[in-house]
């Protein structure tokens, strides 16, 4: 099997972490580019790390270039600031990043998304995440990777209070036996299903993993 050269998105986000730190211990990936806003403190003889403007994305082109995307980038309304600024995390900078990726030749796009994403929804998180998955698919990747995870455990010293609130309410649906498909994910395991999955051969262009289908 010929090695990959993977590009990731997200790479300093909880589950964007998770996702390099497995890449740098698959032997089929053998180049693991990141894209980061910030200088990160990181060194691997696989990996390589550009730290960009993601407002400028047609100026770094000739290095978003490899196998396969893993894209992980996101934000809240809290940590961003207005819902304005969001959507540009959550929808523009990836989408571009995605468009160029798939003009430059790579192959596979493998997206994390949010459970419940509609294009149609009234909320707004679903909905950009919904407009973002149908956006992408319109780009001529030859495999795209959707990921819907319910809601994710991430490392104690970062989750938010109303993350706690989610887990402990559908960690006591599922102790009474409801919406067991939708208790709490952790990062770790989301991640390895991303990479182990990346290796996939199907048929379909396009596979929609819901949260049933990432636990089993």
């Amino acid at each position: 099997m010929n090695k990959k050269h993977a590009l990731v998105i997200g790479a300093t986000g909880a589950s964007g972490q998770e996702i390099v730190n497995l890449l740098l211990k698959d032997p089929n990936y053998d180049i693991v580019n990141i894209f980061v806003r910030r200088k990160i403190e990181r060194k691997d003889a696989k990996l390589n790390v550009y730290v960009i403007d993601f407002s400028q994305l047609h100026l770094y082109k000739e290095l978003i270039k490899g196998d396969i995307l893993f894209s992980a980038l996101g934000t809240t309304i809290k940590n961003a600031g207005s819902k304005d600024k969001q959507y540009l995390v959550d929808y523009t900078y990836q989408y571009e990043f995605a468009k160029i990726a798939s003009e430059n030749g790579v192959d596979t796009l493998s997206l994390i998304s949010s459970i419940g994403a509609n294009k149609k929804s009234v909320f707004f998180y679903p909905k950009i995440k919904g407009k973002l998955e149908e956006s992408v698919k319109l780009l001529p990747f030859k495999k795209i990777q959707i990921y819907q995870p319910p809601s994710l455990i991430r490392q104690v010293e970062l989750i938010r209070f109303g993350e706690k609130v989610s887990v402990k309410l559908f960690q006591w649906l599922n102790s009474v036996g409801l919406f067991k498909s939708l208790r709490p994910m952790s990062v770790s395991f989301l991640a390895s299903k991303i990479v182990s999955n990346s290796h996939l051969i199907k048929k379909d262009r396009v596979t929609t993993f819901k949260p049933i289908d990432i636990f089993n």
